[in-house]
């Protein structure tokens, strides 16, 4: 028998559930795919990138028979790139292991690259009928408001806490319309600011709602101030063809393209800062020119301000150096590279210039 709690929530859900391209696909493929973009990123910006994998990408097996490259390409601007990695490496494993088909239960599905207890429970509650909880942030803000919870959510105690409010709550055969209700909830009415009250379903059991503090609910610790960077990027010339580098698989942006150069330096100019980084990335010097224009970008932990300019060889070969591999390409030849969004705005602007 349900408790009140799930009740109500999945009373509300049924007239209320959002009408999302991978709900009621009956292709566990989807809800995986979906469940892996959703990581970090909100459902509105996740939707066309969905609509273009499932296009490109029908099946496991064509991403398996598919390569790196094309994933990153396909995936090119969602961010996260090491999602798109880990979701082409574990189709290759699903097709080798399982014949194509996903594994049903959360322990199995947890050896895939790319997919931790959320993304497994969530999985297998929403496309195998699994009595998994799927916890994300959606959920866990739900669940402090509702029960008033006053430790901090990611310590042992509050994941203690969390986890013995899903025991108790998980309405058995029901989870996975239970888990996309809690999210449904948390991205409309129980929002992280303003959440809607007046409306919300669980107003009537809601702890924090009653003693007035839903808005400091759940706690949070401090913000750290995020570090800005300085870098620099070389629009090496020749020939008609710049120069693009491949980055290192490992690491942020791995496997994606870029213009080479790197961090600036405390006491640096910019013109020296990216004669040093060309030196010690491809083992030549170049003479820097003109610039093309300022980048700004933040990432999960920091932002960067990029300086890009436009450069000529006067060294040796460029050399692989601290890069996977390099590249000389015509500049309307760039858009079938993978890139960030930076060096991708880049890579736009000399499409659409004659100075090459």
């Amino acid at each position: 028998m349900p408790t009140e709690f799930a009740r109500l929530l999945l009373a509300w859900y049924l007239p209320h559930a959002r009408k999302l391209p991978w709900r009621g696909n009956p292709d566990p493929y989807a809800v995986w795919v979906s469940e892996i973009m959703l990581q970090q990123t909100r459902v509105e910006t996740v939707i066309p990138y969905f609509q273009r994998w499932m296009q490109r990408f029908p099946t496991v097996q064509a991403l398996a028979e598919s390569n790196e490259q094309d994933a990153l390409q396909t995936w090119e601007g969602l961010g996260y790139y090491s999602r798109a990695r880990n979701l082409y490496r574990a189709a290759k494993e699903v097709v080798k292991r399982f014949g194509g088909r996903l594994p049903t239960t959360r322990l199995e599905l947890e050896k895939l690259p790319g997919i931790g207890r959320y993304t497994a429970g969530a999985i297998a509650s929403m496309a195998f009928g699994q009595d998994e909880p799927a916890l994300d942030g959606n959920l866990r803000r739900v669940l402090a408001r509702v029960f008033n919870l006053t430790v901090l959510l990611r310590t042992k105690q509050g994941k203690q806490a969390l986890q013995q409010l899903l025991d108790e709550h998980l309405p058995r055969g029901q989870a996975g319309d239970f888990n996309q209700a809690m999210m449904d909830l948390g991205a409309t009415l129980c929002t992280p600011r303003s959440p809607d009250c007046a409306n919300c379903p669980l107003a009537t059991i809601c702890q924090a709602y009653r003693l007035g503090v839903q808005e400091e609910r759940p706690l949070t610790e401090p913000r750290r101030q995020v570090p800005l960077y300085t870098v620099t990027a070389a629009v090496i010339r020749r020939d008609g063809r710049v120069l693009i580098a491949q980055r290192p698989v490992a690491g942020l942006l791995g496997g994606m393209w870029e213009f080479p150069g790197g961090k600036q330096e405390p006491d640096e100019t910019l013109t020296a800062c990216l004669e040093r980084e060309i030196l010690e990335e491809l083992g030549t010097r170049v003479t820097v020119g003109e610039p093309i224009g300022i980048y700004r970008h933040a990432y999960t932990h920091f932002k960067v301000t990029l300086h890009a300019f436009y450069c000529t060889l006067n060294g040796t070969e460029p050399q692989a150096i601290e890069a996977s591999d390099l590249r000389w390409a015509l500049p309307n030849e760039l858009a079938a590279f993978p890139m960030g969004k930076i060096d991708r705005q880049i890579a736009r602007h000399l499409s659409t210039v004659a100075k090459i």
